[in-house]
């Protein structure tokens, strides 16, 4: 019999298997051996659904396995697919749920979590250049108790923001299907609609994450103006949900892509950050 390889968590040292086992203790982990799995879209809607609150419903995101080819590429990547440069931490291996303020009136939505980031640490936007860039524009705009987003467990905070995504698990290149993403929009609906007393603003990164939003919102019985809204750097529109109208904004996704060819600067991101900010 093969025994799982356990490594140590880069902040706490305590050794862990990859995929982490629920309950073993890693930070912020709040799924127990008893949590419900949904294993199928329709246990995704099921459980969806009967979450109470930002918390329950993060517990039950962060044990999903509804789309096998998901779960399967999350898990190579955790065992057998690591980075060399992490090739001794521990991974996640499991779906990112949603990070922050689980009474932020802004919420930033991105796309999907990255193979080596938030696959390995567990925490959106945690963990590779992305999070670099989101991580730090936070923290300049007073939302991110720290600049830097390294692992669970690190000690960072955000404070009236929250950050989700549509698609919860890692996809092979960075490309979910049709059928993933509307298996995982249950997750993204209940959060939309446990967060819509409070919600004002949500930042949109990426012009997939502006279509599932719309669409979701949509979907809840939010108003959507009339053409449907169109993505761009520092679009806005305002949605109407039951608790009042919601404005949404875009941004440029923080890849690499985008970062590194100067399509998105830092002062463009720090403008956005700044526009959410005041809306909020």
């Amino acid at each position: 019999m093969t025994i799982p390889m356990s490594d140590p968590h880069p902040v706490t040292g305590q050794l862990f298997e990859s995929p982490v086992t629920p309950g073993s203790g890693w930070p912020g982990d709040t799924a127990t051996a008893e949590t419900p799995v949904a294993g199928s879209a329709a246990g995704v809607r099921s459980l969806a659904s009967s979450a109470g609150s930002i918390s329950e419903l993060n517990t039950a995101v962060s044990v999903c396995r509804a789309c096998p080819r998901l779960v399967a590429w999350r898990e190579t990547v955790a065992t057998t697919g690591r980075r060399r440069s992490f090739a001794d931490e521990p991974y996640w291996g499991r779906p990112a749920p949603a990070f922050g303020d689980p009474d932020a009136t802004r919420l930033i939505v991105g796309l999907a979590p990255a193979a080596n980031g938030a696959n390995r640490t567990g925490r959106m936007f945690t963990g590779d250049r992305s999070g670099d860039w989101i991580f730090a524009a936070l923290h300049r705009g007073g939302f991110a108790t720290r600049s830097t987003s390294v692992a669970a467990g690190d000690g960072l905070e955000l404070h009236g923001i929250r950050m989700t995504a549509p698609v919860h698990c890692a996809p092979p290149a960075n490309k979910p299907t049709t059928e993933e993403k509307a298996t995982c929009r249950p997750w993204l609906e209940k959060e939309l609609q446990l967060s819509q007393e409070n919600l004002r603003v949500i930042l949109v990164l990426g012009g997939i994450g502006w279509d599932s939003t719309v669409s979701t919102a949509r979907a809840i019985g939010w108003q959507i103006p009339r053409p449907k809204p169109r993505f761009g750097h520092g679009a806005r529109a305002t949605l109407l949900s039951p608790s009042g109208p919601v404005e949404l904004v875009g941004c440029y996704h923080v890849s690499q892509q985008n970062t590194f060819t100067g399509r998105l600067t830092e002062a463009m991101l720090d403008d956005v950050i700044a526009t959410v900010r005041e809306l909020g």
